[in-house]
């Protein structure tokens, strides 16, 4: 597959599906040996461990938007430049929710095999944003 591709899948996965929420073509895009790397650490979750992980992130933040504002593609690998809004509504991490919208950026790096995602990792700034919403309480 091309890079430009690789790109599509990516962005689509995102509209379609962590937008949404709506996981029942999740398959179109996850390989059934997907990989999330967390921390560096591989963890093989496969297609059952993503759909939890975007049905989990839903209920957090059931309005949940990703905007892409930037792609980088070589090879196998994508990088997902993007930014997040989304109002916090269930406990996460032993974190209260505050009904607050929130939003922050980050990265996704994400390899495509065969057109399907096998690997998943980035990072996000969500310190900032946490602190903001009245989450995170900083202590005087």
């Amino acid at each position: 597959m091309s890079e430009f591709e690789n790109k599509l899948i990516i962005r689509r996965f995102i509209e379609e599906i962590e937008n949404t929420g709506v996981v029942t073509n999740i398959h179109e895009f996850i390989s059934e040996n997907y990989v999330e790397v967390s921390e560096g650490e591989r963890h093989p979750i496969g297609i059952k461990g993503a759909i939890e992980h975007v049905l989990g992130i839903r209920k957090v933040y059931p309005d949940l938007k990703l905007t892409i504002k930037n792609q980088i593609s070589e090879g196998e690998w994508v990088v997902t430049i993007y930014s997040v809004t989304g109002t916090f509504k269930k406990e996460w991490f032993d974190m209260k929710p505050t009904g607050k919208p929130i939003t922050f950026t980050g990265v996704n790096v994400d390899r495509i095999k065969n057109g399907k995602i096998i690997e998943h990792g980035g990072a996000a700034n969500l310190l900032e944003p946490l602190l903001k919403a009245g989450v995170i309480i900083k202590k005087k």
